[in-house]
C-alpha cells in the first residue's frame, strides 16, 4: 500500500459522505504529498486525499516494474480509503498527470468510481516509435546520473530544462533544496520504469471516454500550453505560472478545481485563469 493522508472525511460510512467528490492528488517526478498543501489550504471544505507515489516521499521504499503496476498501487490505496461507489477527482502534476490518464484510459482504474480528471502539466504520449526512442535515451541518461551522483548535483542540471524555464534563480535553489531529500536509485527506478517512452499514446481514448478530463497549464508554459490547445480538451490557461501552476499559483489552481467540480464552496481569490472549450 502506498503512503497516504487525507482529510477527515474520506472513510466516513454516511450517505452524505459518500455522495460527495473526493479528490485525490497524485504529485510528480522528485515530488510528495506535501507539493499539495498550499492547494488543500485553499479548500478547507474539500474532501481529499493525497498519495506519496513509488519511489518518493513515506513510499520510497516501494518499487514499480512498469506503469501498469504503478496504476494498480495507486487504485488498491485509492480504493481501500474511498471504497468502491464514492466519486473519485483525480488530481495529477506532470507524472502523476500521466498516471491518472493512463489508468483510466487502459482501464486499470475499474476498483473505484472515477468521475474525473484534472490533468496538470502531463503528457499525452508520443505517437512514433522515433519520438519514443529518443525519449528512452533521453530517461535512460538522467536515470544514470540519479543513480550514480550526488543528487544535489544531478537536480542543478534537471532544473535548467526547457520546461522549467519560467523559474528563476531562487526558485530553482529552493527546489534543488527541497527535493535533495529523494533518494536518488529510487528516482532512477522510477523514471525509468514510468518513462514517457513506455506510455501509450493516450489523447485519442481520452477524448473518446465518457469521463471529464480538464487540462490545466500556466501561460508561461509553451509546450505545454500548445498540448492543451491542440488536444480537444477543456483547459485553464492560468497567468503568471509556468509548467507548476499548483505551486505558482496555488489560489487560482484550487478555484478551478472548485468551478470544476461545482459542489466545493468558494474560498479562493480572484486569479482563476483563463477558461478554454
Amino acid at each position: 500500500m502506498l503512503y497516504s493522508r487525507s482529510s477527515g472525511h474520506v472513510s466516513v460510512n454516511t450517505l452524505s459522505v459518500a455522495e460527495r467528490p473526493l479528490l485525490v492528488f497524485l504529485h510528480g517526478l522528485l515530488g510528495s504529498t506535501d507539493d499539495w498543501q498550499p492547494v488543500l489550504d485553499c479548500l478547507p471544505d474539500a474532501d481529499w486525499l493525497v498519495i506519496d507515489l513509488p519511489g518518493h516521499g513515506h513510499s520510497q521504499t516501494i518499487c514499480c516494474d512498469d506503469l501498469q503496476q504503478c496504476c494498480e498501487w495507486v487504485a488498491q490505496t485509492i480504493a481501500s480509503r474511498a471504497g468502491a461507489k464514492r466519486p473519485v477527482w483525480l488530481v495529477g502534476y506532470s507524472l502523476g498527470g500521466r498516471i491518472a490518464m493512463t489508468g483510466a484510459a487502459c482501464g486499470w482504474f475499474s476498483g473505484f468510481n472515477l468521475s474525473g480528471l484534472l490533468i496538470e502539466g502531463g503528457h499525452f504520449g508520443l505517437p512514433t516509435n522515433q519520438e519514443r526512442e529518443q525519449r528512452w535515451i533521453h530517461d535512460s541518461r538522467w536515470a544514470m546520473r540519479f543513480a550514480h551522483e550526488p543528487i544535489e548535483q544531478v537536480l542543478s542540471d534537471w532544473y535548467q530544462q526547457a520546461v522549467f524555464s519560467s523559474l528563476n534563480h531562487a526558485q530553482r535553489q529552493t527546489l534543488i533544496t527541497k527535493r535533495s531529500a529523494n533518494l536518488g536509485q529510487a528516482v532512477a527506478s522510477m523514471l525509468l520504469s514510468t518513462s514517457l517512452a513506455t506510455q501509450p499514446y493516450l489523447l485519442p481514448a481520452l477524448q473518446q471516454a465518457c469521463l471529464t478530463t480538464h487540462y490545466v497549464c500556466g501561460e508561461r508554459d509553451k509546450k505545454f500550453s500548445q498540448l492543451a490547445t491542440q488536444s480537444g480538451l477543456s483547459f485553464s490557461q492560468v497567468g503568471q505560472a509556468g509548467h507548476n501552476v499548483h505551486h505558482e499559483q496555488p489560489d487560482a489552481f484550487a478555484l478551478i478545481i472548485q468551478r470544476l467540480i461545482g459542489s466545493l464552496s468558494s474560498t479562493t481569490s480572484n486569479n482563476n485563469g483563463n477558461q478554454h472549450g
